[in-house]
């Protein structure tokens, strides 16, 4: 299903509420003073007399309309803000997590990475089926989540590899993917050696509860669109060619040796390396 297009005040809501703030008062001033300043000293007549309407007050409904929307969405924000922290200090263990509904198991998470120095983007592109549900920046690199809160159920390796998939689509530095559960054995066999960290329902929850301790900062989440926000996918010349199947190939450790070397996309189906 696409996604829902969101409105201007969702869009608002998303960012730090400081932002929708400022931009509220900017969009005032621009509508009420800006137009009829600029207008006024333009040549044409006809520009002119927009410019004496608009210095008469004219547009001045359209003003209050713009600083209200952008207020709205700054006290959403303001608001969204507080319940996340609120989510996040009132989980007292498992059955709390699981407990609550998928978006706002997303959120707990989101905030726990947030309280580990991480700028966190809520992208809107996972939902409940999966998908690119986080986008974590922190010194620089970009890294993917996933929450599963499957209760029941543990994730299998082709949640894994299709978050892979991802991390090499979007050229990021790494995977996390976050479970209220666990994880199959070809799960993690698939993730050795691999920049995919797996965080099951235990470590998850020693990880709320030292964000519980910590705490927050001013808001960092940011509304981006998943191309913009990941950043430019790899090329052949970061990435070279898998020398049995053409695939693009990514760096991996020998689990024994720990040393790195190129390793094909396309594994286990094609066993194709090379030497770093």
């Amino acid at each position: 299903m696409a996604k829902r297009k969101e409105s201007g005040i969702e869009l608002l809501a998303s960012m730090p509420w400081p932002v929708g703030f400022g931009l509220g008062i900017a969009a005032y001033l621009a509508i009420r003073y800006g137009i009829g300043l600029y207008l006024s000293t333009s040549n044409n007549p006809v520009w002119q007399a927009f410019g004496k309407q608009a210095a008469a007050g004219v547009y001045t409904p359209f003003a209050w309309f713009a600083l209200a929307a952008c207020w709205i969405g700054a006290i959403a924000s303001f608001l969204r803000r507080r319940h996340r922290k609120h989510l996040l200090e009132t989980q007292t263990g498992l059955d709390s997590l699981r407990a609550m509904s998928w978006r706002e198991f997303e959120m707990v998470v989101g905030e726990a990475f947030r309280r580990q120095s991480y700028t966190v983007s809520e992208t809107g592109l996972g939902g409940a089926d999966g998908g690119i549900d986080l986008i974590l920046r922190k010194d620089g690199q970009v890294t993917l989540a996933q929450c599963k809160q499957w209760k029941t159920q543990r994730v299998d390796v082709k949640v894994v590899r299709e978050m892979f998939g991802l991390l090499v689509d979007h050229g990021a530095a790494a995977v996390k993917i976050v479970a209220i559960g666990d994880y199959t054995a070809d799960a993690r066999r698939f993730a050795e050696g691999k920049p995919i960290e797996l965080i099951n329902g235990e470590t998850l929850l020693a990880m709320v509860r030292e964000a519980q301790r910590v705490v927050p900062a001013e808001p960092t989440t940011a509304a981006t669109r998943p191309a913009e926000a990941i950043g430019p996918k790899p090329t052949l010349s970061q990435n070279p060619a898998c020398p049995k199947c053409g695939a693009l190939m990514v760096k991996r450790l020998n689990r024994h040796t720990k040393d790195p070397f190129w390793g094909c996309t396309k594994y286990p189906a094609c066993r194709g390396t090379r030497v770093t």
